[in-house]
């Protein structure tokens, strides 16, 4: 050891100043010019921050890109299936399966419309309770495997949930009755089993993602990447949409043989049956992923759960959520609820949409063709949301507000102008109907959609992040279940007039209660809950307190940014490195077992350097 401190002082001998050995771990230099945090740069001064930092990391990332080309070809997408595709694969088939039923419902009111359409045959309760149950399986699977994520770990909660979808896609394909009555009752309780494992899928992909990036143990990456990570797992429900619409469509042209009405029992049977089934056999492979493959995906939680000595669901956590961040929990939650009336709107407004592209109600392959291009412009908005949501002068917050403000407008012109939009296929009416349908698709995706499902999870603590996120989750599947309802009993165009103020509702929350996480990563946010947990928040002074980070509720009312002091957190900080740096020469730091370690309770061996120096003066 004395051996080690001798180099150590040798090594910082030649530094004029070798406090700047901590610079890397106080002032990182994505964050920070120098000493002083980008969000208190001058504006000009912010603003050439900003895109140079952006642009380096787009340079650095594009370079080791093409590294990757140059050795494999294919190893770029090999490394984006293995981050993103293998992690939002839940979500894959529930866009698949989900948005099946509402693909599919337009070819059932075709063949069996004395069951769909007329309800001769069939109850109507039963009928419209398909699209209900499915829903209120989405609820009840957000709050319970919220908490079960937060109770047991994240990799029980996501192996558990992906065999209830499992059993829940095979009920779909198999599901039988002795008549067209019974089978839309055996239709609805399969999609209550299926609608649960969906629910189950919101808190567990969005936390696993999230602190996937976290877990790496790189600090940066979770600033520069955090938002990124979650909503290209997140986008695969629209390629989940797309796969859907693509295998019906192809599934139809080979029994159909062909597009056109009308369609037989047989073949529609078989075109259901078949697509349910490729969704099994994804659950079935993704299953097999979270159990053998997914096996780190619970370090977060349990360092987050050694710091504060709890063991098992972390109730004061809980409790102390609500009363200190209560006013996050309502708008992520209300947010939610108001994404969602645009958002199921949009599928519910599909019919329209039928009748605006063909004069035949039977023809539904032309309707399915026409989706297709809807959700080419809904994947058009996930990338463009994963494109910009860590970019500091967009990211979360101003792009959930833009994108319900727009939803607003978009809702709002449909209508006022509703008479002059709803005219006969192929009139301009129809065609700017449809041009405003699919610029709505657009908006909601590169907007609240993408933004409430991130939000939900990272302004929350690690040990209640599953179960707020499940929380708000449910609250906007309300929303869902709400519009729903209500529009089976108002007309198409009064529909337009209620949709489009839950835009203008959700804009308002955002600018008041959501605040502004792009830039900051979760460990320090974790930091600050530690003061919080402890009953001293206001000896926290750094930047999870920043004007910039809190709501403007939290700001004006809260005056929680009064706390944030540089100084005072860069002298906090150094003490804190001290104490983990005697801890690790001590031989305590501990280690967590086979499935990962913490390195916020690691020093690199700058700061290392740093303390063998002052000890050395000090001896």
């Amino acid at each position: 050891m004395a051996t080690q401190r001798a180099e150590a002082t040798a090594n910082v001998d030649g530094y004029a100043n070798p406090e700047t050995l901590l610079d890397e771990a106080l002032y990182p230099a994505d964050a920070y010019r120098g000493t002083i945090y980008w969000g208190d740069l001058p504006l000009n001064e912010r603003t050439k921050f900003v895109n140079q930092q952006a642009n380096f990391e787009a340079g650095r990332e594009l370079k080791i890109v093409w590294e990757m080309f140059k050795q494999d070809p294919l190893s770029p997408i090999s490394a984006y299936m293995q981050n993103f595709v293998i992690t939002g694969v839940g979500f894959f088939t529930e866009g698949y399966v989900l948005f099946s039923v509402g693909n599919i419902l337009p070819l059932f009111e075709s063949v069996w419309a004395s069951c769909f359409k007329q309800y001769k045959v069939c109850n109507k309760v039963w009928v419209e309770a398909a699209n209900y149950l499915e829903i209120v399986g989405i609820i009840f699977g957000q709050v319970a495997v919220g908490i079960i994520g937060d109770l047991i770990g994240r990799r029980w909660g996501l192996i558990q949930d992906a065999a209830i979808l499992l059993i829940g896609s095979l009920m779909l394909t198999g599901m039988w009755g002795k008549s067209l009555y019974g089978w839309t009752v055996m239709y609805a309780i399969s999609l209550l089993v299926f609608g649960f494992g969906v629910g189950g899928e919101y808190p567990m992909t969005s936390v696993s993602a999230m602190e996937g990036v976290h877990g790496q143990g790189s600090t940066k990456a979770d600033r520069l990447h955090r938002g990124r990570s979650v909503l290209l797992a997140f986008l695969m429900q629209g390629w989940g949409q797309l796969a859907n619409q693509l295998a019906l469509i192809v599934v139809m042209l080979i029994f159909h043989h062909g597009g056109n009405p009308p369609y037989g029992e047989i073949v529609t049977q078989e075109t259901f049956r078949i697509t349910f089934f490729i969704a099994a056999l994804f659950i079935a492979y993704f299953l097999y992923l979270r159990v053998f493959k997914m096996k780190n995906v619970d370090h977060s939680l349990k360092a987050s759960r050694q710091k504060s000595n709890v063991t098992g669901y972390d109730i004061t956590s809980l409790k102390l959520t609500f009363r200190h961040y209560w006013h996050r929990l309502f708008a992520t939650a209300v947010c939610w609820y108001c994404n969602d009336f645009p958002f199921y709107g949009n599928q519910i407004f599909r019919s329209l949409l039928l009748t605006l592209v063909t004069s035949n109600s039977n023809d539904v392959f032309k309707y399915w063709l026409y989706n297709l291009i809807n959700v080419g412009c809904e994947l058009a908005g996930y990338y463009l949301a994963a494109f910009l949501i860590d970019h500091k002068f967009y990211g979360r917050k101003r792009m959930q507000a833009v994108g319900f403000i727009m939803s607003f407008i978009l809702f709002l012109i449909c209508a006022a102008a509703y008479p002059l939009l709803n005219q006969k296929p192929g009139s301009p009416g129809a065609q700017a109907f449809i041009f405003l349908y699919f610029f709505s698709s657009f908006w909601i995706q590169f907007g609240p959609n993408s933004t409430t499902f991130l939000l939900a999870a990272e302004v929350y603590p690690a040990q209640i992040r599953a179960t707020a996120h499940g929380m708000s989750a449910a609250v906007g599947k309300l929303g869902a279940l709400t519009s729903t309802v209500l529009y089976n009993y108002i007309p198409t165009h009064i529909k337009f007039w209620v949709v489009c103020w839950f835009g203008l509702i959700g804009f308002a929350l955002t600018m008041i209660f959501i605040p502004d996480t792009t830039g900051i990563d979760l460990r320090e946010q974790e930091r600050y809950w530690q003061f919080v947990r402890e009953g001293r928040e206001h000896d926290y002074h750094g930047v999870a307190v920043h004007p910039r980070h809190l709501s403007l509720y939290e700001n004006v009312v809260l005056k929680r940014s009064k706390a944030y002091d540089p100084k005072l957190d860069r002298d906090m900080k150094v003490e804190e490195l001290r104490q983990l740096y005697h801890k690790a020469e001590s031989g305590k730091a501990k280690e967590y077992d086979g499935e990962g370690r913490d390195s916020s309770d690691t020093v690199d061996d700058k700061v290392s350097s740093y303390f063998e120096w002052e000890k050395s003066r000090k001896g």
